[in-house]
């Protein structure tokens, strides 16, 4: 072999074993010194803006007929006062919730061993201590008027209000109405921040909704979630129910507080959650702003809100019974009637079906309590029943709903 193609194998040979330990050496240090190989890459130019980066088109980029066209580029993420922040919505209604401190009285009975007192069965004894509790609020309006839920407020002796602005003031109990779980307060201070009152008949499933109030003792917290379920009934929670189920977390604390909109407008009022005892989560109940307004108003104009009642039990059949017994759909059952009520003076018995009210067809006991309800005491609803295999229409003139007081 000729001396010049010896020399072309050593060099190829040479570079080849050169090219093999160099890239052992840069393997070996990312292995055992990953910091130095750091240091290294952000030492190297980066591309300024005359160069294009190498993720990024140089220019416009050639269509498949040839034609160009501009270069796409991500847009820029906005990070304050994008889509994704209700900043402003808080902003607008946060000011108008309140905390509640309220101290009640509680009376229990003192459980003693037989020997220390033989005769407490017969004659028990009893003691008085203080309970505080927490709560929130919404004030209505610049003239100090809050609505907050009736069992916070239920017994207590005192009530203090905490605004946002660090401002504290007792509050006097205006009016109540256990059966919606609403209860108006008013305080005195000046310049006091109102909320805007929103439409609850406008929510949709799945609209973006924010409760504010007082978890635990924890100032102005603010959740986030959507409308679960609008028209939620017969969790006997309140005699009239028609709740906004929403998964934005309510926990002790929150009752009586804002639900808003992502307008900072108030829809409800939260009032409930499902117990986690039960192992649920994501599950809290509002009374909806156009119902609140309507007892608030009742409140204010009478001093109490004004029901009709003709003292009925009533309960749902649903439609998959009922179409069992004949019926073409959901029907109303009255379960129990008052003695001396005017269901009872006009002939009404347990078991009657309801099938319509002044002509108009029923489908659940929740339409047929708001019937009942919004007829003035007075006047005279003509009721259609069915009893057994026979129908007939009474006639029942409505009383006024007696003020209930439900437990806490």
């Amino acid at each position: 072999m000729s001396g010049w193609k010896k020399a072309v194998i050593f060099l190829s040979g040479s570079l080849v074993g050169g090219l093999a330990l160099a890239f052992l050496a840069v393997a070996g240090l990312y292995l055992w010194r990953p910091e130095i190989l750091a240091e290294l890459t952000a030492s190297a130019p980066s591309p300024t803006s005359d160069s294009p980066a190498a993720d990024e088109p140089a220019g416009p980029v050639p269509t498949v007929d040839g034609a160009a066209s501009p270069a796409i580029v991500a847009p820029p993420v906005v990070r304050d006062g994008g889509a994704a922040s209700y900043a402003s919505a808080v902003k607008i209604a946060a000011p108008a919730v309140v905390n509640l401190y309220v101290t009640r009285v509680a009376t229990e009975r003192v459980l003693r061993s037989f020997l220390d007192d033989p005769f407490g069965e017969f004659a028990p004894r009893y003691r008085r201590r203080t309970e505080q509790s927490l709560g929130s609020g919404v004030i209505l309006d610049d003239s100090g008027q809050i609505v907050t839920n009736h069992h916070v407020i239920d017994n207590a002796t005192t009530i203090r209000v905490q605004l946002a602005d660090g401002r504290s003031a007792q509050a006097e109990i205006i009016g109540r109405d256990p059966d919606t779980d609403l209860a108006l307060l008013k305080i005195d201070l000046p310049n006091l921040p109102a909320i805007r009152l929103g439409r609850s008949d406008l929510l949709n499933v799945g609209d973006v909704v924010l409760a504010i109030g007082n978890p635990i003792g924890l100032a102005q917290t603010v959740t986030q979630g959507i409308v679960s379920a609008t028209g939620r009934d017969q969790l006997g929670i309140a005699t009239f129910e028609n709740f906004i189920q929403t998964d934005a977390p309510i926990n002790p604390g929150n009752s009586g507080g804002a639900l808003i909109n992502t307008r900072g407008e108030l829809i409800g009022v939260n009032t409930a959650i499902i117990a986690k005892s039960l192992g649920v989560e994501g599950i809290g109940f509002a009374i909806p702003v156009n119902l609140v307004r309507g007892v608030v108003n009742e409140i204010v104009t009478r001093g109490k809100v004004l029901r009709g009642w003709i003292g009925v039990g009533i309960e749902t059949i649903d439609a998959e019974v009922a179409k069992t017994a004949g019926f073409d759909g959901a029907v109303t059952r009255i379960k129990r009637i008052a003695g001396g009520s005017p269901a009872q003076q006009a002939g009404l018995l347990p078991g009657d079906i309801i099938l319509k009210i002044d002509d108009q067809t029923t489908r659940s006991s929740r339409e047929v309590q708001l019937r009942i309800a919004d007829t003035s005491p007075g006047q005279t609803l003509a009721i259609e029943v069915q009893r057994g295999s026979e129908r007939g229409t009474a006639r029942v003139r409505v009383d006024e709903a007696p003020q209930q007081v439900r437990p806490r």
